[in-house]
């Protein structure tokens, strides 16, 4: 048995059981599937009987198939093994949070938005700068460039540069990653 959460009116954990086993089991005719055994369809009786001979649990893996599909395995190994895939497969989201400069941006301007991108590194959030130059400011890319370095030094503590300054058309931009320690 394991726990989910079911809508009520207040929130509370029910027990609920994601798989039938054993006894549990409705179903008068089975469809028995494995590995070391002959499959075919067997009356609730005749798999119980098998599984307990061989010290294993009779578990209902599919039941909208008509009869209900059932292996004879360890039930707790079979949880525990589901669990492992499952997390396997899920992938952790990476936002990326951006933040925009001008070539003429000020001092204190700049430490402001290096304050918003610190908060970012430390909720484990990738941070781009971009500046985007308009008109005949396009003539200062190296200016640019050091602002860039610049914002990624003041936040060398928080995380480490993924992607040093890169121009593409009238923007320039440099990714920050989250340090893992933080």
């Amino acid at each position: 048995m394991a726990l989910k959460k079911t809508k009520n009116n207040s929130q509370r954990y029910k027990k609920e059981e994601l798989h039938r086993v054993n006894k549990r089991i409705t179903a008068t005719k089975l469809r028995l599937v494995g590995d070391n055994m002959k499959n075919g369809i067997y009356s609730l009786k005749e798999a119980l009987a098998i599984a307990s001979n061989i010290g294993l649990d009779l578990v209902e893996i599919n039941t909208k198939t008509d009869p209900p599909i059932c292996r004879i395995l360890e039930y707790k190994k079979f949880l525990y093994e589901q669990k492992k895939k499952n997390k396997k497969y899920k992938q952790e989201k990476i936002i990326t949070k951006e933040l925009r400069l001008s070539p003429q941006i000020c001092e204190h301007d700049t430490l402001f938005k290096i304050k918003h991108a610190e908060k970012f590194l430390k909720y484990k959030e990738k941070v781009k700068f971009t500046i985007f130059f308009k008109g005949r400011s396009i003539i200062h890319k190296d200016k640019g460039k050091i602002l860039l370095l610049k914002c990624a030094n003041y936040l060398e503590n928080f995380g480490k540069i993924e992607k040093m300054p890169i121009m593409e058309g009238k923007k320039m931009f440099i990714i920050i990653t989250p340090k893992k320690n933080n």
